[in-house]
């Protein structure tokens, strides 16, 4: 994780609308409010999402291996050529999410 430009959660939300190529691996990201981020490309490598509102986020070719995203809502979320394995998708909302079928 790139500590010096996402020193905290706050960082990353200040962030949101260019994120593209961010790296975010292992980023406890609990709660994070990032709708409608641009995280196209980010690898998020074993982030703790969960309870995460990526609402009509962009996570086009983001990294989500091993991502934690239970309880993470990515209603309307495109997620198209992301790489989502091994995370956890427990009760995620994944309403209208694009992508899925890769």
């Amino acid at each position: 994780m790139d500590k010096e430009r996402f020193p905290n959660k706050k960082a990353v939300e200040g962030q949101k609308a260019d994120l593209t190529d961010a790296n975010l691996t292992n980023a406890n990201l609990t709660s994070t409010n990032l709708t409608s981020a641009n995280l196209t490309g980010a690898d998020l490598t074993g982030a703790d999402l969960r309870y995460a509102d990526l609402t009509t986020a962009y996570l086009i070719d983001a990294n989500l291996t091993r991502a934690y995203l239970t309880d993470a809502n990515l209603t309307r979320a495109n997620l198209t050529g992301a790489d989502l394995t091994g995370a956890n998708l427990t009760d995620a909302n994944l309403t209208g999410a694009k992508g899925l079928d890769n």
